[in-house]
């Protein structure tokens, strides 16, 4: 399945897959760069998410003057 086809957790979940397999340490070498370089994509296209996701929170957040403005998130309260 192709990165733009995954949501962002199906694509962590799959990264994580990728980590425990190269950290078991028993793939062969050419599997190994394969798994690496298609975790270097999803890592990429996470962090894109990531970095659209925090661009449109920060669109919502208008101050006084309707010029975005960046809060930082409240501490849950016990």
């Amino acid at each position: 399945m192709s990165t733009k086809k995954m949501t962002f957790e199906q694509q962590l979940a799959r990264l994580e897959e990728i980590v425990a397999a190269l950290e078991k340490g028993d793939v062969p070498l050419a599997q190994s760069l394969s798994l690496f370089e298609e975790g270097t994509g999803l890592v990429a296209a996470c962090s894109r998410q990531l970095d659209q996701a925090e661009q449109q929170v920060v669109k919502l957040m208008k101050g006084p003057e309707g010029e975005p403005i960046e809060l930082p998130f409240a501490a849950e309260e016990e």
